[in-house]
């Protein structure tokens, strides 16, 4: 068995499904907001409410889950959910109707729910073959969108110019097509390895969980974490931009943001297998605050771009990269410390559903801020309190089961 013979491998097959959902499907919308911004004539609020959208589609994704998957295996659900993922990434480069994009982002966004729901279970489930790297396997897993946002960070600009150089009218619409193939060539790398994993099923409906009550510090925290950590993965590109840092700067800083993301598997691994509360997110979430907060300051106290301040921006790219995917496995670490495998499903399902709410409010909020007097500045202000909410509620969760306190 695959699954069994090269256990990391499998984990980053499931990290190129991880890519393509949350790397490639919502954050490289990062590099086009600005191009496509102008070249629509977008207000900030109608561009956040296109990553809302995808948001949205997350949510109704991440509660379609468990219902989705009594139907059909979890590693049968994660590959066709890359492959759906794909096709609507392609679609959104076919029009220029704010109406249309939105519903492909939104139908994106739950395919994309449906790949993190049975990624996570699965990697879960590969986690407990080889207990001893669970951690790592799981850090690996999340890692993935650090894969996609590098990828996108080399792939939207080198399409933007050729766009350029051949004068298309709309210059973004060619990185939606080339997104959008490159998910299904990652679909292909996917396969066999996901194929091989076994999986415990989901339990029936109306058969007992554990109460979510239990673990309700851990869901807000969680909440605060999907409202907080989206403004920034939204608007920081087009913050820099305003703060005249040129466009070569901007795809190294994304794609340092989505290095960091890779390499964060190694860093938190052993503080995902330590701890069985609420202490991970706590920690993650306060780190996350305080990345967010610096090209705020930056911005508000209107300082000019020498070394100092450009590195002090590169810091908070590193440290945001670093941490945020992290702050996700230590959700399903925690489902996994304190749950049974048969109600795994419905563990990782609420904490991607109550994520998905707070995404969803993030981009739009921040949005309507940024398009007031107080500007871009303002909406990572926000972000970044609602990320510290986040870090002082989700220290109050205690694990389910005392005797791993």
């Amino acid at each position: 068995m695959f699954a069994k013979q090269h256990p990391y491998l499998t984990a980053i097959a499931l990290a190129l499904g991880s890519a393509i959902a949350l790397g490639l499907a919502r954050f490289s919308y990062a590099l086009l907001l600005p191009l496509m911004r102008d070249d629509l004539n977008w207000s900030y609020l109608i561009a956040g409410t296109m990553n809302t959208a995808n948001a949205l589609g997350y949510f109704i994704g991440a509660m379609s889950s468990p219902a989705m998957m009594r139907r059909m295996s979890a590693s049968r659900f994660f590959i066709v959910a890359c492959l759906i993922t794909g096709f609507f990434i392609f679609l959104s480069g076919t029009t220029d109707d704010a109406t249309l994009l939105f519903t492909y982002r939104v139908l994106a966004g739950i395919a994309s729910a449906w790949i993190f729901v049975s990624g996570g279970v699965l990697a879960a489930q590969l986690g407990q073959l080889h207990s001893q790297q669970s951690g790592l396997i799981l850090g690996i897993f999340y890692g993935g969108p650090g894969l996609g946002i590098l990828l996108s960070s080399v792939l939207v600009p080198g399409v933007q110019a050729y766009g350029q150089v051949h004068q298309w009218s709309h210059i973004w619409q060619g990185s939606w097509y080339a997104l959008g193939l490159l998910c299904f060539v990652l679909t292909i790398f996917v396969t066999r390895p996901v194929a091989s994993i076994p999986t415990v099923p989901a339990k029936a409906a109306g058969q007992a969980h554990a109460p979510l009550m239990s673990y309700v510090f851990m869901l807000m925290g969680y909440f605060m974490f999907g409202v907080g950590y989206i403004g920034y993965m939204t608007f920081v590109v087009a913050l820099l931009k305003q703060l005249g840092i040129d466009e070569l700067t901007l795809y190294v800083f994304y794609g340092v943001l989505g290095l960091a993301v890779m390499f964060s598997s190694r860093i938190w691994a052993g503080l995902l297998d330590r701890y069985r509360g609420g202490q991970s997110l706590a920690i993650l979430n306060t780190l996350l605050g305080c990345a967010s907060l610096i090209p705020a300051v930056i911005a508000m106290q209107e300082l000019s771009l020498n070394s100092l301040v450009l590195g002090l921006i590169f810091l908070s790219g590193i440290i945001f990269g670093a941490v945020f995917l992290s702050a996700v496995a230590s959700t399903t670490a925690f489902v996994k410390h304190n749950l049974p495998a048969s109600e795994w499903v419905a563990g990782i399902t609420a904490f991607t559903s109550i994520f998905a709410i707070g995404q969803v409010l993030g981009p739009t909020v921040v949005g309507w801020i940024s398009d007031g007097q107080g500007g871009l500045e303002f909406g990572l202000l926000l972000s970044s309190i609602a990320l510290l909410i986040g870090g002082a509620i989700a220290i109050l969760q205690k694990s389910l089961l005392p005797h791993h306190s």
